[in-house]
C-alpha cells in the first residue's frame, strides 16, 4: 500500500511551508513517528513525523515551497524492513574508462542585444548598483535576463591576495518573514524611541541574597533579571494601558491582560515566544515559563501557538553586549522594551559621586496610538519599579514573593 504524506497545517493562518531539511534519503526505510523532515513556516520550524513505517519516496526538494495539504512524500507500507548489513563480497574492480569530456558550447555571436538587460533585469541591476557591462547575458543573442541580474554580484574591487570566496544561501522562510515584518514595522508605524537608565544595585542586592535559595527551592530555576523586568513591565502596563493596545484599522484594541513576548535567538533566527498572562505569574512562574520557551527555541521545538499573540515585547540585547539600541516594534503590538548590558558608571547620589551598575533601557512605541506622556510615563514606571523592587515588586516581603 502506498501512503501519501501531505503537509499538515501548522496553524490557522499558514498556507505554505518550505522544506528546510530532509532528515532521510530517498529510498530509506522509515519507522512510524520518525522525524523525516524539518519544515519552515513564516512563524516556526517544525518537524514532520512519518505517518507509517515503510520505504519512503521524496516528492519535494530542500528549499521547495509547498502548499499546506500538498503531497511531499510517499511511503510504501507493504515494504519489509531491510535485514541487517550483509557481509561485503570482494568483486573485481571495473577497468578505468577514459574520462568523457563534454563538448564546449560556443559563445553566442555578439549582436545588438548582447549585454542589453531586459526591463526587469535593468531594475534589479540598478538596485544593486551593478553596471550591465559587467554581467554576461545568457538570454537570446546574449541578452541579460532577470535571472542573470538576480545572480549578479557587485564588484568587490581588485584582489590583493588571500581568499575572496563568496557563498549564496537562501534565507529560511522564518528569517524572510521576520525581515518582512521588521521592514513593515518601520514603514507602517509612527515609531519613536524614548530612553532612560536604571540603577541595578537594588535588584543585584536581592538576587545576591536570595538566588541560591531560590534555585534550590524551585528545582534549578534561576532568579534572573527577566522576572524583575517582566513584573515591572506588567505593573507599568496596568498604569498606562495604551501601551498595552494595538491598532486595528480605525480602531484601538485594548487588552486587560499582559501576554509578554520575549525575544530569543534560536538556531533559525529571532523568535518571540509568549509568556501568557504574565501579570498573574509569580517570579518563579515567569522564570520557569521563560526557561521552558528558551529551551524549546534552542532545540527547534517551538510551535506556532507558542509565538501567537502577545501584547508587548521585551528584548534583551545586553546578553550580546549591546550598550544602547532602538528596538523595532513587533507588529501588530504598539510597544517594545529594550534591555542592554550593565556597566558600572559614576552617578550622583545625594550630592555625592558613587559607582553603580547601570543599564540603559529603551522603549520604542507607535506614536499613532501612544502619546509622549504615556510612553515616558510608562518607562519611568518601569525604572521606578526596578530601582525600588522591594516595595513595588516584592510587597516588602521578598521571601513570600519569591516563594522561599
Amino acid at each position: 500500500m502506498i501512503l501519501e504524506m501531505k503537509v499538515p497545517s501548522p496553524g490557522e493562518s499558514i498556507k505554505e511551508v518550505e522544506i528546510a531539511t530532509w532528515l532521510v534519503k530517498d529510498g530509506d526505510y522509515v519507522e512510524k513517528d520518525q522525524a523525516i523532515a524539518e519544515v519552515d513556516s513564516d512563524k516556526a520550524t517544525l518537524e514532520l513525523p512519518a505517518e507509517a513505517s515503510g520505504i519512503i519516496t521524496l516528492k519535494a526538494e530542500e528549499g521547495d515551497a509547498v502548499a499546506v495539504g500538498a503531497v511531499v512524500c510517499l511511503i510504501d507500507t507493504s515494504a519489509a524492513k531491510p535485514a541487517g548489513d550483509t557481509p561485503a563480497v570482494a568483486v573485481e574492480a571495473p577497468k578505468a574508462e577514459a574520462p568523457k569530456v563534454a563538448p564546449v558550447a560556443a559563445a553566442p555571436a555578439a549582436t545588438y542585444a548582447s549585454g542589453t538587460p531586459s526591463p526587469a533585469a535593468r531594475k534589479i541591476l540598478d538596485e544593486k548598483n551593478i553596471a550591465p557591462a559587467s554581467v554576461t547575458g545568457t538570454g537570446k543573442d546574449g541578452r541579460i535576463t532577470k535571472d542573470d541580474a538576480v545572480n549578479a554580484v557587485p564588484s568587490m574591487g581588485t584582489p590583493t591576495g588571500g581568499s575572496r570566496g563568496t557563498e549564496r544561501t537562501k534565507l529560511s522562510m522564518l528569517r524572510r518573514k521576520v525581515a518582512e515584518r521588521l521592514v513593515a514595522a518601520k514603514n507602517e508605524t509612527a515609531m519613536l524611541t524614548t530612553f532612560n537608565e536604571v540603577n541595578m544595585t537594588p535588584i543585584n542586592l536581592i538576587r545576591n541574597e536570595y538566588k541560591d535559595a531560590f534555585k534550590a527551592k524551585h528545582g534549578g530555576i534561576g532568579l534572573g533579571y527577566m522576572s524583575f523586568f517582566t513584573k515591572a513591565v506588567t505593573r507599568a502596563l496596568k498604569l498606562f494601558p495604551d501601551v498595552n493596545s494595538m491598532m486595528d484599522g480605525d480602531h484601538k484594541i485594548a487588552f486587560d491582560f499582559c501576554d509578554i513576548s520575549i525575544a530569543v535567538s534560536g538556531p533559525k533566527g529571532l523568535m518571540v515566544p509568549v509568556v501568557r498572562n504574565a501579570e498573574n505569574l509569580t517570579f518563579r512562574g515567569v522564570e520557569a515559563d521563560i526557561k521552558r520557551l528558551a529551551l524549546k527555541a534552542r532545540d527547534g521545538q517551538i510551535t506556532v501557538d507558542d509565538m501567537t499573540g502577545g501584547t508587548f515585547t521585551i528584548t534583551n540585547g545586553g546578553v550580546f553586549g549591546s550598550m544602547l539600541s532602538t528596538p523595532i516594534i513587533n507588529p501588530p503590538q504598539s510597544g517594545i522594551l529594550g534591555m542592554h548590558n550593565i556597566i558600572e558608571r559614576p552617578i550622583a547620589v545625594n550630592g555625592k559621586v558613587e559607582i553603580h551598575p547601570m543599564m540603559y533601557v529603551a522603549l520604542s512605541y507607535d506614536h499613532r496610538i501612544i502619546d509622549g506622556r504615556e510612553s515616558v510615563g510608562f518607562l519611568v514606571a518601569v525604572k521606578e519599579a526596578l530601582e525600588n523592587p522591594l516595595e513595588l515588586l516584592l510587597d516588602n516581603n521578598p521571601k513570600k514573593a519569591l516563594e522561599l
